[in-house]
């Protein structure tokens, strides 16, 4: 016998998400405290990493999320166990949010030196979205070493959009990227 739900729960206004592709998303088990709070904002060296994800067509996704990680400003890649929990001064390197209505995300965090020596310093992103048969992964990668970003093997694979395509641009507050899903100036995703 099927499960019949209680009527003072009211009309079902959500379908079932097609199994090919991943999403809607529920709050419950994504969310936890300050989860867009790499660093405590305003701290010192705290900058604000922002962007808006964008459809193929140019309209803006308003219920992505967003999950980045990046190194700290000395390169060291926090590994200390509970990167979910917000103290309010331990940098966790680890963040997750989701985009609003005009489909922007924003992270309180640190600019990531480079781990490698003579390699551009990056964050690492996963993007989740309604539509997609999987999550994406890229990178965003910090526009400030030239030198290294012009001798990165992988950057130097990539075409001239291509490569724009993963370099934030620098904003008073700290950094800006958006992600295009598809279409024109798509978004470098990679496979792993």
């Amino acid at each position: 016998m099927a499960a019949v739900a209680p009527a003072h729960w009211g009309p079902k206004t959500h379908d079932a998400t097609a199994g090919q592709t991943v999403g809607p998303f529920f709050a419950y088990g994504t969310e936890f405290e300050r989860m867009n709070e790499i660093a405590f904002p305003h701290s010192p060296g705290a900058i604000v990493l922002g962007g808006t994800v964008f459809q193929g067509d140019g309209a803006p996704i308003p219920d992505a999320i967003i999950e980045v990680w990046g190194a700290d400003v000395d390169g060291s890649i926090p590994r200390a166990r509970g990167s979910r929990k917000r103290d309010g001064h331990t940098f966790t390197g680890y963040g997750r949010t989701f985009t609003d209505d005009e489909g922007h995300w924003e992270f309180w965090t640190r600019a990531p030196g480079a781990t490698e020596p003579g390699r551009p310093a990056f964050f690492a992103v996963i993007v989740y979205a309604r539509g997609l048969p999987s999550k994406l992964h890229t990178r965003i990668y910090l526009p400030d070493d030239e030198a290294a970003l012009a001798a990165d093997p992988f950057l130097a694979s990539l075409d001239d959009d291509e490569r724009a395509s993963l370099i934030a641009t620098r904003t008073p507050e700290g950094l800006r990227h958006d992600f295009r899903l598809q279409g024109e100036h798509e978004t470098v995703f990679l496979a792993f």
